[in-house]
């Protein structure tokens, strides 16, 4: 942005007035500015600015438009107008003040006088961004209001205090528990926070009880808490992860946020530790979420080589560490502050803007991924976004109802939760997944993609039953999958009409073939290598996984009970090993394939097909050495002979579908 900076000159003049004024209190303002304790520094300039004479008019100009910054930032939108005016109004030389000034008229709706700032800075500055997308929302958000989306808001009283209340996120498989940061506490001795004027920040929950109603919000007691500041919290799918924001205060150094994580273990949230993402620690690294397939951790930082204010970057997950930030690119990121995202799917990006056209303040927007790696940005519109600062979504699931935060009607400009839902029209797929012999599959499972965006995996319950909510006039693909199964797909396409609708489908699956993989592949005794006679087994193996190329599996190699614990692992590891390099081979990618070699640590259970075949044994029979030693030598001989085998297992079944 090219704005009229300040002068050599003036700076050397306003220097001389500053010194001639021994001004010992605007340099403590101007300290605490510089490490980022605006509540603090915007009273000092407040107090020198009431001392200082009007005569002054450059010393005035510029505590003014200070003060104003320190206000704008904590969210004290009346008193940073005012400032901004008064800079205005003693000639301060940058024109960013006029746009300033745009922009909290803009937050408090007052949208035609707005539109006269703007103008008056686009008079110097006519290409300036910020200004033009300031106009245009202006201009859309008295239609927005006219014809509200159909969204219904609510303030949640019950999870709201007199202090400030942020970044909701949904918790659980059932979304029944939802973390946010509130400044408040129960200790009235507790220290205001410099920066803000508030308490700092830690993590409350709420529950949902067992009538599905929600209860009032406990302060969270785990470690992950601490006297600093923590907040916008961002858990991984398997629920052990949670990332967040971590404000340090280091009296001597500036305010830095920092990506912490947490993970979970004994129902409990244990202390932070530091994503490293760079090596700096001077960047601001703030409002982590990571996407559901844990490949990306989406964040907000003031990086060099951004286009502007804050922007939203993501970084690549390798292993527990991750790889260089990518910065999101310009349809995203504009000069203004991007800010809390949050990724819903692989194609669906929530987040809040200053930058975008919008109602004012922060707005939140919905972005959405086209094939061709474009973004489509959508303003969200009221009552979901209002003239002040939304921001911090959260879903629950694919559902269109969850949280967000917005300090819309709150004359100290805190924020608070509120809830939003949209009714809508009920388009689902039921059935039932079972295998060829309609047996319900337990654990199967149902994975959805649909032109609308929709990318979600199903569990089917134990009865192998399965539920969906789907939208009218749409295209679904299909696939039911299941451990030891084959996959199976089905297209549908939803009808168009606007009606409630309920699709059944069922599933029947093909089981893998366990009998080839169980007496087809075979090892020379005591030796690791495979026999010729194996590879009909292992050439059927290698057309199942091309056949489901979005599986990867588990070859597991046992032993009977003879042997010691530590040889029978060694050998079975070999042999599974020596299955994986054939089927490596044949041309299955490695990262599909793994080798375990589990000796004589898991006999076999018996099964309905082996009790057929062997009358001797029943279903549910688990051939320990206690229960083979039970058995006559012969029937010995045949148990240790199951126990022998070679298996595999499903691990995943969603390799490189994204």
């Amino acid at each position: 942005m090219k704005y009229c900076f300040l002068s050599y000159l003036w700076l050397l003049l306003a220097a001389l007035v500053l010194f001639s004024c021994k001004s010992a209190k605007l340099s403590d303002a101007e300290e605490k500015h510089r490490i980022g304790e605006y509540y603090e520094a915007a009273a000092i300039y407040r107090k020198v600015y009431t001392k200082t004479k009007p005569q002054n008019r450059d010393l005035r100009g510029y505590i003014a438009f200070r003060m104003a910054e320190c206000n704008r930032i904590i969210n004290n939108t009346p008193r940073a107008s005012s400032a901004y005016m008064n800079a205005i109004r003693y000639n301060y030389p940058d024109s960013i003040a006029i746009l300033r000034l745009a922009q909290m008229l803009h937050k408090t709706g007052k949208y035609g006088d707005a539109i006269k700032q703007y103008e008056a800075f686009l008079k110097l500055n006519p290409q300036n961004k910020l200004a033009l997308n300031g106009i245009n929302g202006c201009l859309l958000a008295p239609e927005w209001k006219k014809t509200p989306t159909r969204y219904t808001v609510k303030k949640m009283d019950k999870f709201n205090s007199r202090r400030s209340e942020f970044s909701p996120m949904l918790y659980g498989s059932n979304f029944d528990q939802l973390y946010f940061a509130s400044s408040r506490t129960k200790d009235k001795e507790s220290k205001i926070s410099a920066i803000t004027g508030l308490g700092n920040n830690n993590f409350y929950l709420a529950k949902k009880n067992e009538k599905g109603e929600w209860l009032a919000p406990e302060e969270i007691e785990d470690e992950v808490n601490t006297e600093f500041d923590e907040g916008t919290p961002s858990f991984s799918t398997d629920g052990r992860s949670m990332y967040y924001t971590y404000c340090s205060q280091d009296p001597e150094s500036s305010r830095t946020a920092e990506i912490y994580v947490s993970s979970r273990s004994n129902a409990k949230w244990g202390k932070g530790v530091k994503v490293q993402l760079l090596k700096d620690s001077v960047t601001t690294l703030a409002h982590p979420s990571i996407s559901p397939d844990g490949k990306y951790l989406f964040f907000v930082s003031d990086a060099m080589g951004g286009y502007g204010g804050k922007d939203i970057y993501r970084a690549r997950a390798i292993g527990n560490d991750f790889g260089p930030i990518e910065n999101l690119g310009p349809q995203i990121n504009t000069e203004g502050d991007e800010v809390f995202p949050y990724v819903r799917d692989s194609v669906t990006l929530y987040f809040a803007s200053d930058g975008h056209p919008g109602m004012g303040g922060l707005d939140l927007y919905k972005a959405t991924r086209t094939p061709d790696g474009k973004w489509e940005i959508e303003n969200m519109q009221t009552p979901i976004n209002s003239a002040a600062d939304d921001f911090g979504i959260t879903f629950a699931g694919t559902k269109e109802t969850g949280f967000f935060s917005s300090n819309r009607n709150d004359a100290r400009g805190n924020d608070h939760l509120f809830s939003f839902d949209l009714p809508s029209i009920t388009v689902q797929i039921e059935g039932i997944v079972s295998d060829a012999d309609e047996y319900p599959i337990e654990d199967a499972v149902i994975r959805i993609v649909g032109k609308d965006g929709l990318n979600e995996k199903v569990m089917a319950k134990k009865d192998g039953s399965y539920k969906v909510e789907l939208k009218h006039n749409n295209s679904y693909v299909m696939m039911a999958s299941a451990r030891g199964y084959l996959n199976q797909n089905f297209e549908l396409v939803t009808s168009a009409e606007e009606k409630n609708e309920t699709y059944i489908v069922d599933f029947f699956l093909s089981p893998i073939s366990k009998p080839v993989l169980i007496e087809n592949i075979f090892y020379d005794f005591d030796k690791a290598s495979l026999r010729p006679d194996s590879k009909t087994a292992l050439n059927e193996l290698i057309k199942m996984l091309n056949d489901n190329p979005n599986i990867t599996i588990e070859l597991a190699a046992h032993t009977d009970r003879k042997g010691s614990i530590e040889y029978n692992e060694s050998l079975a590891q070999r042999r599974a090993q020596s299955v994986v390099d054939y089927l490596i081979a044949g041309g299955i990618e490695k990262e599909r394939l793994e080798a375990k070699g589990y000796g004589k640590n898991m006999p076999k259970e018996i099964n309905k097909k082996m009790a057929r075949s062997f009358d001797f044994l029943k279903e549910g029979d688990k051939l320990t050495e206690e229960f083979i030693l039970n058995l006559p030598p012969e029937q010995q001989d045949i148990a240790d002979q199951i126990n022998r085998r070679t298996e595999f297992k499903v691990l995943r079944t969603n390799y490189k579908l994204y």
